[in-house]
């Protein structure tokens, strides 16, 4: 019912995202490493973002397809590519995954003094004050929306059985780290609900209290996705596709 080496895959995979990404998006706003200049900060976060994404792609895709992303799994699984209670069990290791990813973060900036979940925060997502250009709730939720469903599209064709074999993980990082570059003025951008959940969790407060967006955001932007990808792939390429990646 459930492979226990693609769940740990899950799992894993979530947590280095987490705990590597997330950690240089504290280290860049939460610590305002980027000196003078934001835009440092922003494609620093989004490098970290990217790469690391693309990395594990090449590591655990193998394995487990390398979701690492509830999104991306509910698009997996709206196309017809995995079984529904396979994804569930994704969902699971992910969400725990982010959640392991960011209390182990939040430890080692705690031995930090002058580091507080108040000030620095964790890489959290947010609208309002809580976003740098103070963008409201409803174009918060457009903006997750939109480059969710552009990154999961990416992901769906990138690795459909007509596509160039070998590219995927290139392909699949650098537009996470596309995403990232429009998208972290904006609201910090999730494009992944486990990882704005870990982080939110272990925040607390206006991070905690808006994190249902960056939830329901992403995954209605990867059922458009999966929608997409079904009516513009040739039948004859779905037939070939497997259930899962």
């Amino acid at each position: 019912m459930f492979d226990p080496r693609k769940l740990a895959a899950e799992f894993i995979g979530t947590f280095i995202l987490v705990f590597i990404a997330v950690g240089v998006a504290t280290e860049s706003f939460g610590f305002k490493f980027f000196g003078t200049s934001v835009a440092a900060g922003v494609v620093a976060t989004a490098l970290a973002f990217g790469l690391v994404l693309m990395a594990l792609a090449y590591a655990i895709g193998p394995v487990s397809g390398c979701h690492v992303n509830p999104a991306v799994t509910l698009g997996f699984v709206a196309a017809g590519r995995m079984k529904a209670l396979e994804g569930l069990g994704y969902w699971v290791a992910q969400f725990a995954g982010a959640i392991a990813g960011a209390a182990v973060l939040w430890q080692i900036f705690t031995a930090v003094p002058t580091y507080s979940r108040k000030l620095q925060g964790l890489g959290t997502d947010g609208w309002g004050k809580d976003s740098l250009t103070h963008i409201n709730q409803s174009g918060a939720f457009g903006v997750e929306v939109v480059l969710t469903f552009i990154f999961v599209t990416v992901i769906l064709f990138a690795t459909h059985k007509a596509a160039i074999q070998g590219a995927a993980g290139l392909a699949i990082g650098m537009s996470l780290v596309v995403v990232h570059l429009i998208g972290i003025p904006l609201t910090g951008t999730s494009v992944n609900p486990a990882r704005s959940l870990g982080p939110a969790l272990i925040v607390g407060g206006t991070a905690l209290s808006q994190v249902w967006l960056f939830i329901v955001a992403p995954l209605v932007g990867g059922l458009i996705a999966a929608v997409v990808h079904l009516v513009i792939t040739p039948r004859e390429v779905l037939d070939k596709e497997t259930v899962t990646v």
